[in-house]
């Protein structure tokens, strides 16, 4: 009895595992809306809650049937959410309360169904999802025209595209499928009698989708679709329960080509032979060392073979195997194949041991039937045609490793193993016995066979068994032999020397054909790696064709379409020789347009030097790659096993095509959605904060137009009121040129040495309406250095700080302004004891339009600190905010680069120069600084102390 593999079974119990763990889902599957799906859900439902097991109805749609509606009756139905979209109000499952509610089945109708946006979930596939891994068993139904890989087929046949698909891996992973089916004729009487839908929706629906041609298409694409889940479901079980024998429970043929001239005759037949049983077919070709030793012509004939088996409509394969029968029988037994197709090679020939492949096949099939096929007339000259080939190809040499340079000379090097071994021999003949020598002998058979191949190897046998008995064995220089009992070491020595050659010869194929297995292999993983780790197109396209060009060694182009899906000829560059010199444009265009194959090896102008082959992926067509295999050493590209290799390479570079493709989509959308929300956010500014005073303006010079006789007092206050709403207007007219002119890069700095004291006190004085009510501490140290800023930039990061710390604190609240000496840098604050900034946003305050919550009842438009920053980075500084520690408020740091200052000319001699040194400026600065940036005390509405100010610097209260 055979040992069952440990690997298999430890796969097949964490399956069994995980399939405890998780729930069940049913799927109640039909043709169409009508059949019954719901009520045989509900009638199951029923019975399993009258049997004790609780059962929840999660989401079910009655449609208005009455009887659908009875068997509702007595069984628990989850309240559905609400969910708001688009100023409406939508009832949608309760995913979370039937998760917390957790019975041991729910049902969930509609397997389809989309989610209204703004649900966990896009699809209700994706709850039924969740539900089952929480281990909750899942009662569903679903259409066949809702089934992904079904849906251009339905499409196509009723003309109408349903856009709600499942993925048909949902439907495969169901622990059950009930087919619900009805007639078409009973469906249209339902309709008719209005049990479906109401009476005008049944009469519109007959016309069109409910046509009874449509209704039989989609009974049978869903009874074939419910057959191939079970044929599935089969094969499955057999593999777990290790069933080696074939269970004919479908028809499936399976058949043999090999190297004959017979496999198109023999591939027609089982195509006829298919269609006739309605049955899938395949064709297999065995690849074994004799097959891998077929001339060049004759595996030509083989890969045509296999390529007219696929246009036929045959799924195509090559096996890898020692012997083909034993590798034919176990591929039929894991594809369930229940009629196995072979040719009749005709009677055995009395010259070779050889059982035919048939009767191989006979002897050892077990649950298949082996169907022959007859050679056809004419093919006697053939069959003789390929035994002549196959006694040739028995000595047919393959060079390698460079020993040798063609067959003869390989013969040749055959013949010199020998002599050199006779050779050598002789020199030993006085320390070796006989049967030594006998061993060398064989040594160099080894040789033979393992470097030169088979052919070779052969002559060696002969050769060194002829030369043993001429030269060695008594009596010498003879072919007779004195001793009948050599004529016995003779035969053995021979067949061993036979047998040694042929696996040897056969153990350096299976190398080569490893060796090339596995750079295969390593070709497409590592074109798979270059590809996942590319950004753009141009990296995609120079990978691919690098790839493909190193592994086929051809010249190769990628082709890809325009915005009018026009594929263009790529831009010559220097690596226009690696191109194939002659692309012609129009047939690529038809294999983008076509989605088929065209060029050489192809029926579509298979004339063409180069291929066409099409960059499918899953939802387009990329482009075309072109191959051109070069004129001189040029791998072969019309091989199955090359086209599928080229095909896989196309594959990749089809889906990183795509993926690109879409993460430029993606950024575009994020760019889009960022424009939209700036645009909003500037209209909703323009549209409330602009309105807003332009309204005031209006309304008081309305008042001033109507009340021609109003008092000195209320005009100058209407005056006044108009004036500092028009200051406010313009405050925000010129943030938004400010911020135009930054982002531009317009704004030209005109950068003086100059002290920071001054353009405080400048900001102090312009902002001292929007202090009122504040109280302002500066803390600016006697030892600031000069700093090189503009002025008025600098005027501007200041008003905007100080009208943010009044906007966002409360009236008599404090303000203060703080700078030091950081290192080489300039570091200053500006604090408030406001409510401080929201969590999250020290960083996010800055950008444009950003307004926090607490920000959106004040009037502005979220510019100013934007603004600031722009500032600042254009003077080689950084600003922050942060929240002021112990305390309440926000504290806005910003740095400006500390340089070192110019010094004054010297004057001549006896003439006073009229530049002040450092110290006598900030004296001249400290003397003025009060009049100059401090608040206007004799404003009556200014509440500044501006003792506080004064108080903060002790040189100046010492001056």
């Amino acid at each position: 009895m055979e040992r069952p593999d440990p690997d298999e079974l430890l796969d097949k119990l964490q399956r069994e595992e995980a399939r405890e763990r998780r729930g069940r889902l049913k799927i109640f599957f039909g043709a169409s809306a009508g059949v019954g799906k719901t009520f045989a859900m509900l009638q199951a439902a029923r019975k399993l809650s009258e049997e004790g097991t609780d059962v929840v109805v999660g989401v079910l749609e009655t449609h208005g049937r009455e009887e659908t509606a009875r068997l509702l009756e007595g069984l628990e139905v989850l309240p559905q959410k609400s969910v708001e979209y688009r100023a409406r109000v939508l009832r949608e499952f309760d995913l979370d309360g039937m998760l917390a509610r957790k019975p041991s089945v729910a049902l969930v109708d509609e397997l389809a169904h989309a989610n209204v946006p703004g649900t966990r979930h896009m699809k209700r596939w994706q709850d039924v999802q969740e539900l089952l891994d929480a281990g909750i068993d899942v009662y569903t139904t679903l259409n066949v025209q809702h089934l992904e890989r079904l849906n251009d087929v339905v499409g196509q046949i009723t003309g109408i595209r349903v856009w709600e698909t499942v993925p048909d891996r949902i439907f495969d992973l169901a622990d059950e499928v009930k087919l619900v089916d009805l007639p078409p004729d009973e469906l249209l009487e339902r309709m008719r009698e209005g049990k479906v839908y109401m009476a005008a929706q049944a009469e519109r629906a007959v016309r069109n989708f409910f046509r009874k041609g449509n209704l039989i298409a989609l009974r049978e694409l869903a009874l074939r679709r419910t057959a191939d889940r079970v044929d599935a479901q089969m094969r499955e079980y057999r593999a777990d329960q290790s069933i080696s024998h074939v269970w004919q429970a479908r028809e499936r043929l399976l058949v043999a080509i090999g190297p004959g001239p017979e496999g198109v005759a023999l591939v027609r037949a089982a195509a006829r032979l298919a269609a006739s049983l309605r049955a899938d077919w395949l064709a297999v070709h065995v690849e074994t060392p004799a097959m891998q030793r077929q001339s060049p012509g004759r595996r030509e004939s083989i890969y045509a073979t296999l390529k007219l088996a696929q246009e036929l409509g045959a799924e195509t394969l090559t096996l890898d195997g020692a012997q083909a029968a034993t590798t034919l029988l176990a591929y039929a037994q894991m594809r369930n194949v229940s009629k196995l197709v072979v040719g009749a090679s005709g009677a055995r020939r009395w010259w070779t041991a050889r059982t035919p492949l048939h009767e191989q096949l006979v002897r050892l099939a077990r649950g298949v039937d082996v169907v022959l096929i007859g050679p056809a007339a004419g093919d006697t000259a053939a069959d003789k045609r390929v035994v002549r080939g196959d006694w040739r190809d028995w000595f047919e040499t393959v060079p390698e490793l460079g020993l040798v340079g063609g067959p003869w000379r390989a013969y040749a090097w055959a013949v010199g193993i020998c002599g050199a071994v006779t050779l050598a021999a002789a020199e030993l003949t006085s320390f070796l016995d006989l049967s030594n020598i006998a061993m060398l002998y064989l040594l160099g058979v080894i040789v033979a066979a393992m470097r030169l191949g088979r052919g070779p190897g052969v002559l060696a046998s002969f050769l060194s068994v002829l030369a043993f008995d001429f030269f060695f064995v008594p009596p010498k220089l003879s072919l007779s032999v004195s001793d009948t009992q050599y004529l016995l070491t003779f035969a053995v020595m021979l067949t061993v020397a036979l047998v040694i050659s042929h696996l040897t010869t056969s153990l350096r194929f299976q190398a080569r054909l490893a060796t090339w297995r596995e750079r295969r292999t390593g070709a497409v993983y590592a074109m798979a790696r270059e590809l996942a780790a590319a950004l753009t197109t141009p990296q995609i396209v120079e990978i691919g064709s690098r790839h493909v060009r190193e592994v086929f060694q051809a010249r190769v182009a990628l082709l890809l379409p325009d915005s009018q899906s026009s594929v263009r000829q790529p831009v010559e560059n220097a690596q226009a020789l690696t191109m194939p010199e002659h692309i012609d444009t129009d047939v690529a265009q038809w294999v983008y347009d076509r989605q088929q194959p065209a060029g050489r090896g192809t029926n579509t102008l298979p004339a063409s030097l180069a291929y066409y082959l099409p960059l499918r992926a899953p939802m387009r067509t990329r482009g075309v790659l072109v191959v051109e295999p070069e004129p001189e050493g040029g791998a072969a590209i019309d091989t199955p096993e090359q086209q599928r290799l080229l095909d896989t390479f196309a594959a990749q570079i089809a889906l990183a095509l795509e993926r690109v493709h879409y993460v430029e989509i993606a950024q575009d959308a994020l760019v889009t959605m960022e424009s939209e929300r700036l645009r909003n956010s500037l209209l909703s500014a323009i549209s409330h904060d602009l309105r807003t005073p332009l309204t005031s303006i209006v309304g008081f010079a309305s008042m001033l137009v109507r009340n021609a006789q109003t008092p000195g007092p209320l005009r100058t206050e209407l005056v006044e009121a108009i004036h500092e709403e028009a200051q406010r207007m313009s405050g925000l007219v010129t943030n938004l040129l400010d911020m135009a002119k930054l982002q531009a890069g317009g704004v030209q700095l005109n950068r003086q040495w100059q002290m920071l004291e001054e353009v405080v006190g400048t900001s102090l004085r312009a902002c001292r309406r929007v202090l009122a009510g504040h109280e302002v501490t500066t803390r600016l140290p006697a030892d600031l250095p000069l700093l090189r800023f503009d002025a008025v930039l600098l005027e501007r990061l200041f008003s905007n700080l100080l009208e943010n710390a009044a906007k966002y604190s409360l009236a008599g609240s404090h303000v203060e302004i703080a700078a030091r000496v950081n290192g080489d840098e300039v570091e200053v604050s500006v604090s408030d004891d406001g409510p401080g900034l929201p969590p999250g946003m020290e960083g996010r305050i800055f950008e444009k339009f950003m307004r926090g919550e607490k920000e959106s009842a004040k009037p502005g438009i979220g510019l100013g600190l934007a603004i600031c920053r722009a500032i600042v980075e254009a003077h080689g500084g950084k600003i922050h905010a942060t929240n002021v520690p112990d305390g309440h408020g926000a504290r806005f740091i910003f740095t400006l680069p500390v340089e070192t200052p110019p010094t004054a000319p010297d004057a001549p001699e006896g003439v006073e120069s009229d530049v002040p040194s450092l110290p006598d400026l900030r004296n001249l600065q400290a003397d003025e600084a009060p009049t100059h940036y401090l608040p206007d005390t004799t404003d009556t509405t200014d509440t500044t102390d501006t003792t506080d100010a004064t108080d903060a610097n002790p040189t100046r209260q010492h001056e």
